[in-house]
């Protein structure tokens, strides 16, 4: 039975971009399979009184620095904040699930997360979110009509729910397990979890 990586986010998330780009790099370390699963950023906040960074002036500021650090670090492409931001990514979170149906949770995830971040798209502009499901081979009237799907809602509710059982309070959140961990730069310690598994 293969190890597995539970991996809880919003593509509103710039810190789960930078997530979302180390997450190939583990998996061929390790073996691990990865679930990808979106949530309501908004909703986790709500639920556990938690902010997001922005809303603090002085954390603004250094967000924007340190996310621009971590690319460099990293190797990606200049970092960007859309000018949308905070950003709406209730239609872009429903996708993931509707692409996840499908098989294609990462390569749509990897393309609206570089999207936003990478290239400063609106992921609430229904023209972006419909050249990006047609970019990875999805059909755009299928998915853009299944995302209004209440089961797709409720699937995503549930996602939220659960990860503010098991202790989220922000994104990135991993599971190795029931073992927790937060923030894109806890990597290191999330991968010593699964070679421990």
């Amino acid at each position: 039975m293969a190890k597995t990586l539970e991996f809880f986010f919003d593509y509103a998330s710039p810190y789960s971009y930078l997530a979302s780009e180390q997450l190939e790099a583990i998996v061929q370390r390790t073996g691990v399979e990865v679930r990808w699963r979106p949530f309501l950023l908004g909703a986790v906040f709500k639920a556990t009184g938690n902010v997001p960074p922005i809303t603090t002036p002085s954390k603004g500021v250094y967000l924007a620095m340190d996310l621009d650090d971590w690319a460099g670090y990293l190797g990606l492409p200049k970092f960007r904040l859309p000018d949308e931001f905070p950003i709406n990514s209730l239609k872009a979170n429903r996708l993931g699930l509707v692409a996840a149906e499908q098989g294609l949770i990462v390569p749509f995830s990897l393309a609206v997360f570089r999207a936003a971040f990478v290239h400063g798209r609106d992921l609430n502009n229904l023209e972006v979110l419909t050249g990006l499901v047609r970019e990875v081979g999805m059909d755009p009237e299928k998915a853009l009509a299944r995302l209004e799907n209440q089961e797709i809602k409720d699937a995503l509710r549930r996602n939220t729910d659960e990860a503010v059982a098991r202790g989220a309070f922000g994104a990135p959140t991993f599971f190795v397990g029931e073992r927790m961990f937060f923030g894109n730069d806890r990597l290191m310690f999330v991968e010593r979890a699964l070679k421990a598994v």
